[in-house]
C-alpha cells in the first residue's frame, strides 16, 4: 500500500511541474491581450486623426455626401473595433464600406448628376458664376496699381494650384491669394523678397519664367478680388494690375450691371437653365449647376432623330456585344478542348503562346490592329493580297471590330474553359463511351452541359462588359465610318460611343446628359443581365 505520504509528496511535485506550463500559459494570454488593445488602439487613432483631418475639408467643399459617409464610417469603426461585441460586424464592415464607396456611391452620384446641367459653363455654385462674370471684366486704367509677380505653387509646375505673390512696386507691401479669393497681406507667410519680387515662401514653390510661360493660358486667366468694383489680373509674365471691373454685381436685386453700358442683367431661365440676361434677351456666357428635373432624360427620348439613332446604335450593340461573347467562347472552348487531349505533346507551349493577346495591354493591341486594317498598306491586305476597305465600309467595319475583339477575348475564355474541363472527373467521359457514345456526343451532350454550369455567369458578365465595351471601338474605329453629312452615329459605334461623341464632342462637356443616359444604359445592362441569368439558371438542374 502507498504511504499518506507518498501521496503528499507526489501532489506537491505535480504542482510544482504543472506551475511553470501555467506560468507561461498566462504570459502568452497577457502578451496577447496587450497586442489586441495596442492594435486597437493604432486603428481607432489612425480612423480619428483621418476623421478629423477630412471632416472640415469636407464642409469647406460642401460634400455633405462624403462627409456622412466618413463620419458614419468612423463611428462604425469605433462601435465595432472598441468592444468585444459585435463580433460578426467586425468582418462584415469592410467588404460593405469599399462595396458603398466604390459602386453604391458613384451609381447615387451619377444618379443625382443626371438630374443637373452639370458641365462646361455650369460647374460651380451661383457665387462662382457671379465671381467669375465680374473678375473677368476687369480692365486696366491709365492709374491703375502695378505689382510685380511672381507665380508660386503647391501641386505641379504645370497644373497648379496657382498662387500668386504681388509686391507693390509703390509701397513694397506684398500680397497674395489664389484665383477667384480676395487678396490679402502675406503676413502670415514666411518669405524671401529680392529686387522687388518674392523668390521664395514657406510651404510654395517659386515657378520660373520658363514654367510660367509653359502654363500661361491657365496663369494669364487667374484674377484675385479686391473689393466688390476692382480686382487684381496677371499681366504678362512678371506683372499684374489692378483693375476696374465693368460687372457689378447687386446682391439686394440680384443683378449684374455693366457700368459702361448701363444693361442690368437679372436670372431668368433659358431652355431648362437660370443665366443672368439683360432686357433685350442677351445672355451672359457663365452660369451654375442646377437641378433641371428630368430635362436630361427629354432630351434623350423627345427628340426623334437623335432616338433613332440611338436605336440604331443599341442593335448594333447587342449584335457586338453578343457576338464578341459568343465568337471568344467558341474558339476559346475549341482550343481549349484540343489542348487538354493527353496525346498532345508541348501543351504547356502552346497555351503560352495562346495566352500572349491576353498579356498585351488592351489599348496597344487596338491601336496596332487599326493600322492592320489600313486598306492601301494594312497588313492584313497586304499578306492576303486583298482590296478591302476595311475601317471605310461599315458592314466591314463591324467584321474587323469582331475580329480583333476575338483575337483579344479568346485567351480569357481559352483559360477558364481549361480550368472548367480540368474540373470535370474522367469517369464520366469513360462511362459515356461504355454506353456507346462517340466523341461528338460526349462533348456536346455530357462535357458542354457540365462546364455551362461554372462558364455560363462569366458569359454574362461578359456580355454586359462588352456591351460598354468603349476602347473596343473608340481606339480601332472612333465609331466610324460615317455617313455623308452624319456626326451623331458611325457605323460601328455602341450606345456607350455614341453617347460619348454627343456628351463630349461638341463645344463643352455635358456631364449632366452623359450622366442621364448612363442611367438608362446602366439599367438596360441590368435587365439583360437579370434576363440572361434566369435563363442560365436552369444549368442549376444538370447537377
Amino acid at each position: 500500500m502507498t504511504s499518506p505520504t507518498a501521496h503528499k509528496d507526489g501532489a506537491h511535485a505535480a504542482t510544482g511541474a504543472d506551475q511553470p506550463e501555467s506560468s507561461r500559459r498566462t504570459l502568452r494570454e497577457r502578451t496577447t491581450t496587450i497586442r489586441s488593445v495596442l492594435g486597437r488602439v493604432l486603428v481607432l487613432g489612425a480612423a480619428l486623426a483621418l476623421a478629423a483631418y477630412l471632416v472640415p475639408l469636407l464642409i469647406a467643399a460642401r460634400m455633405w455626401l462624403w462627409l456622412f459617409i466618413v463620419v458614419t464610417a468612423t463611428v462604425a469603426i469605433f462601435v465595432l473595433y472598441s468592444t468585444h461585441r459585435f463580433i460578426p460586424g467586425k468582418y462584415f464592415f469592410p467588404g460593405t464600406f469599399f462595396l458603398a464607396v466604390f459602386l453604391i456611391v458613384p451609381i447615387v452620384m451619377t444618379i443625382q448628376t443626371a438630374f443637373t446641367n452639370f458641365g462646361d459653363g455650369f460647374r460651380g455654385t451661383k457665387e462662382d458664376a457671379i465671381t467669375t462674370i465680374t473678375n473677368n471684366s476687369v480692365v486696366q486704367a491709365a492709374d491703375s496699381p502695378l505689382y510685380n509677380l511672381s507665380v508660386a505653387t503647391t501641386g505641379s509646375a504645370e497644373e497648379g494650384p496657382f498662387t500668386l505673390f504681388l509686391v507693390d512696386t509703390e509701397t513694397d507691401e506684398v500680397l497674395y491669394g489664389a484665383d477667384g479669393e480676395t487678396v490679402q497681406p502675406a503676413t502670415d507667410v514666411d518669405l524671401t523678397v529680392t529686387d522687388g519680387f518674392v523668390t521664395a515662401a514657406d510651404g510654395y514653390t517659386i515657378l520660373t519664367g520658363k514654367q510660367i510661360n509653359t502654363a500661361y493660358d491657365t496663369i494669364s486667366n487667374l484674377t484675385l478680388s479686391v473689393s466688390d468694383a476692382s480686382a487684381i489680373k496677371v499681366q504678362g509674365v512678371r506683372s499684374a494690375f489692378e483693375g476696374t471691373k465693368t460687372m457689378v454685381y447687386d446682391e439686394a436685386a440680384d443683378s449684374i450691371t455693366n457700368v459702361q453700358t448701363g444693361d442690368v442683367y437679372t436670372v431668368q431661365k433659358v431652355g431648362s437653365s437660370d443665366y443672368f440676361v439683360n432686357a433685350n434677351g442677351d445672355k451672359l456666357a457663365q452660369s451654375w449647376k442646377q437641378n433641371v428635373g428630368l430635362a436630361n432624360f427629354q432630351r434623350l427620348f423627345g427628340n426623334q432623330s437623335l432616338l433613332k439613332q440611338l436605336g440604331g446604335a443599341f442593335a448594333w450593340t447587342l449584335v457586338f456585344a453578343g457576338g464578341s461573347m459568343l465568337l471568344t467562347f467558341l474558339l476559346g472552348y475549341f482550343l481549349a478542348l484540343t489542348l487538354n487531349d493527353d496525346r498532345i505533346r508541348g501543351k504547356k507551349l502552346y497555351r503560352s503562346f495562346l495566352l500572349l493577346p491576353y498579356a498585351v495591354p488592351g489599348f496597344i493591341s487596338l491601336l496596332i490592329w487599326s493600322n492592320f486594317y489600313n486598306r492601301d498598306f494594312g497588313l492584313i491586305n497586304e499578306m492576303l493580297n486583298l482590296h478591302i476597305n476595311w475601317l471605310g465600309d461599315p458592314n466591314w467595319a463591324k467584321v474587323a471590330v469582331l475580329l480583333t475583339n476575338l483575337w483579344m477575348g479568346f485567351p480569357y475564355m481559352f483559360i477558364v474553359c481549361t480550368g472548367a474541363l480540368q474540373s470535370i472527373p474522367d469517369d464520366l467521359k469513360e462511362a459515356a463511351r461504355i454506353d456507346g457514345a462517340s466523341g461528338w456526343q460526349t462533348t456536346t451532350r455530357v462535357i458542354t452541359p457540365l462546364l455551362l454550369v461554372s462558364v455560363a455567369p462569366l458569359l454574362v458578365s461578359t456580355f454586359a462588359f462588352n456591351f460598354n465595351n468603349f476602347n473596343a471601338i473608340q481606339l480601332l474605329t472612333e465609331g466610324g465610318p460615317f455617313a455623308a453629312g452624319e456626326y451623331t452615329r458611325g457605323g460601328t459605334d455602341i450606345l456607350i460611343s455614341m453617347v460619348y461623341r454627343i456628351a463630349f464632342g461638341g463645344s463643352g462637356a455635358d456631364y449632366g446628359f452623359a450622366s442621364a443616359v448612363s442611367v438608362v444604359l446602366f439599367v438596360i445592362t441590368g435587365v439583360l443581365a437579370a434576363a440572361q441569368f434566369t435563363a442560365t439558371r436552369r444549368l442549376e438542374d444538370i447537377n
